[in-house]
């Protein structure tokens, strides 16, 4: 019972502020809209490749060829770890990675954060509503991640367990969407 009072609890505040937000903005010109509001003309691979924040994901990208995924027009949802995120992990998982000779490995952990389809954080909170508080998605690597709330947040879920908090929200390319994370998705095979 609790959780579904929490689902709609959610599903009862995203209504309201998508409501308030559709009849303000109509009213403002182009100019005025916040910057948030207006979706990037770059691409995911793009928008990883000029923040600081992401020169990690961005050079193991390049070198696992997932870049080009990323630069196509299709609709992409990617939960980026920070560089943060990646000094997280333990040293010898970081030098296991990093070796030029587990280059698949790599490239399946990174699989293992993108999803096929534009999710913003308010459709996977209404997914999570529709699901009794629990959204699983399913990565271009085949493997599920779940959604679900702690407090405010929106914590994910890999099938061995490991957990990450979207700590910024909806970053809108002109291919999808990027949800930076605190934390690197491994699959099990990687220990």
């Amino acid at each position: 019972m609790k959780r579904l009072t929490l689902c709609m609890s959610l599903c009862t505040l995203m209504l309201g502020i998508y409501a308030n937000a559709q009849t303000s903005l109509i009213k403002l010109p182009m100019e005025q809209l916040p910057s948030k509001l207006i979706v990037s003309k770059k691409t995911i691979e793009e928008r990883t490749a000029s923040f600081e924040n992401y020169s990690t994901l961005s050079s193991i990208l390049k070198s696992t060829h997932l870049d080009k995924v990323l630069a196509y027009d299709g609709e992409f949802t990617v939960f980026a770890p920070s560089n943060t995120a990646f000094k997280k992990l333990p040293k010898l998982t970081a030098d296991k990675l990093l070796d030029p000779k587990n280059n698949k490995i790599l490239k399946d952990v990174l699989s293992y954060h993108i999803i096929a389809g534009n999710f913003s954080a308010s459709s996977i909170l209404r997914a999570m509503c529709r699901g009794n508080g629990v959204a699983r998605f399913t990565t271009i690597l085949g493997e599920k991640i779940t959604a679900t709330m702690n407090g405010i947040d929106i914590v994910l879920t890999d099938n061995a367990g490991n957990k990450a908090t979207i700590v910024r929200a909806d970053s809108t390319q002109s291919n999808g969407v990027i949800h930076e994370i605190d934390a690197v998705f491994l699959p099990v095979r990687i220990y």
